[in-house]
């Protein structure tokens, strides 16, 4: 039972998260792989994919060949393997084959840019890395780049030193015992976005997705074997992770993997007919399905979870009306491995972040690290046995973030007197867009690079549905004049250099900057001009 205070910010549920007691040797794939089989789910669908259906026998053999594959190669016990993959059955071997025999698997975005890779795997040290085909060619860029990296391995077809993944596995052995690894190894890293833009790795541990599933999946969402789960967040956030792969694996139900990028009519499309019984997104998403025409079937919806960035409320009741369902708004990080705040199936207060799931505890802190009293504004901490010990290489982030069992989120929150968290801004500059982090100074940086650019100021600012977009104040060199040409020019550029969803969309040319004494930009400042 959770043990909570009314006069208190903190929520206390850590006689919840000790119950799990795994046995000290412990190895994550058995749970989530191998236990589908022990339980007689053999010939049960495990996975939908495109015209294919994968059953849990045929996901317990590929994850073998896998791993036999890895270790053939010479991949032991916390090597790295990065797998940069779009979401499909070939994700999900990977995934598990290297966790079963003891090496670290490192979810990947397959869709950035040569040098976004080459700073992952050099950071990493990887080992191997397993790329789709279509990837390939920002690896072939940077391979000579990577001293630790031994093999690429490529689904699809291979070119130059890169290695064939079908014919790996197709000569490697179906049977494997996991790695005697413990529950306190290393399992997986998350790779989150920092303030300045460089991406930090957050180690997760053998313990922390049962921890997760246990405490949150089967207690507050109620999954089961009967479901099916589609999520349009990508398995290489750590949200879709879960969703996608380890929530529905763990209860035995099945999932829908989908590889494209998310497009609003093709995910109503993937959702009409396969008909999932639980849905994930995130909240740029669910606003742009509202403006597809009502010509799909969304009955089979029982449970739709926004997660990523703030829900707003307009959209909480939007969705309601168009589908008679909760559109339940979960926070989590890359860092928690999931969700530590979320609200309830019956129970959800549009515009709030929800309560502390089963897994956390949570409090909320002054900028010394006091307690706030109720209903007060701090920042939000949050403790529980699946949050990651350390970041890979990142001592003084870690000092900053880790302190001792609590994690700092970065966000700022209050608490109302019910136990629900409503969310008050990031206690730094970054942003969520479109569910992903995004740093202001890795935009201003790129704007900086652009000939007209003298100084650039980037914050996030509310677009007509409420979410948040970068928005760019720009001074502009003496020998150029603000014009709309140049705005265009100047979000084409950040297109090119960056992901796309990163560009401004909005340009105003500005006079000056505010700043500090010592020059640097007050960004609360500029968003204090919207």
């Amino acid at each position: 039972m959770e043990k909570r205070n009314p006069q208190s910010s903190i929520v206390d549920h850590s006689a919840d998260f000790m119950n799990l007691n795994l046995p000290d040797i412990y190895n994550a794939a058995t749970t989530f792989v191998d236990e589908n089989i022990k339980q007689g789910r053999g010939s049960k669908v495990a996975i939908y994919y495109q015209d294919q259906k994968i059953t849990y026998q045929e996901v317990f053999e590929k994850v073998n060949r896998t791993g036999n594959a890895l270790r053939d190669l010479g991949i032991e016990l916390e090597h790295r393997v990065l797998v940069i993959l779009p979401d499909s059955p070939e994700f999900a071997y990977n995934f598990f084959g290297a966790i079963k025999i003891g090496a670290v698997a490192v979810p990947t975005n397959p869709w950035m840019y040569a040098k976004d890779y080459e700073y992952l795997i050099n950071d990493s040290r990887a080992r191997a890395i397993v790329v789709h085909e279509s990837t390939l060619p920002e690896i072939e860029k940077i391979w000579h780049n990577t001293p630790f990296l031994k093999h690429i391995i490529v689904v699809g077809t291979p070119k130059g030193r890169a290695l064939s993944f079908e014919q790996l596995i197709a000569n490697a052995s179906d049977k494997l015992e996991a790695a005697p690894t413990s529950k306190d190894d290393v399992c997986f890293w998350g790779y989150t976005s920092g303030s300045t833009g460089t991406p930090k790795g957050a180690v997760h541990l053998q313990h922390d997705m049962i921890t997760i599933t246990d405490l949150f999946v089967d207690p507050v969402l109620k999954m089961n074997g009967n479901d099916l789960c589609f999520s349009a967040s990508k398995m290489f956030f750590s949200y879709g992770l879960g969703n996608s792969l380890y929530f529905p694996f763990r209860v035995g139900a099945s999932t829908v993997l989908w590889p494209e990028k998310p497009d609003p009519e093709r995910i109503l499309q993937v959702i009409d007919k396969y008909k999932p019984t639980f849905f994930f997104s995130v909240p740029t998403l669910f606003a742009r399905f509202l403006r597809v025409e009502k010509k799909y079937d969304l009955s089979s919806l029982r449970i739709c979870l926004s997660s990523g960035e703030p829900l707003p409320p307009a959209l909480f009741h939007q969705w309601k009306e168009r589908t008679g369902l909760e559109l339940l708004d979960v926070v989590g990080s890359t860092e928690a491995t999931h969700d530590f705040l979320a609200n309830r199936p019956g129970r959800a207060k549009a515009g709030s972040s929800g309560e502390v799931t089963p897994a956390f505890e949570a409090k909320i802190v002054d900028d010394n690290g006091y307690e706030v009293p109720l209903g007060e504004v701090g920042n939000l901490m949050v403790k529980g046995d699946a949050t990651a010990p350390f970041y890979w290489n990142k001592h003084e982030q870690t000092k900053k973030m880790m302190q001792g069992e609590w994690l700092k989120t970065g966000d700022t929150y209050y608490r109302d007197a019910e136990g629900y968290y409503w969310y008050c801004g990031r206690s730094d500059d970054m942003m969520k867009v479109g569910g992903l982090w995004v740093s202001p100074i890795e935009i201003e940086n790129t704007l900086m690079e652009h000939p007209a650019v003298l100084e650039s100021g980037v914050v996030a600012n509310e677009d007509a549905d409420g979410l948040l977009k970068p928005k760019a104040y720009i001074l502009l060199k003496s020998e150029y004049q603000a014009q709309e040409e140049i705005k265009v020019e100047l979000q084409n550029h950040v297109k090119t250099k960056l992901e796309p969803y990163k560009y401004p969309r909005w340009v105003e040319f500005v006079d000056d900057l505010p700043k500090t004494v010592t020059g640097k930009i007050q960004r609360f400042r500029l968003r204090a001009k919207q």
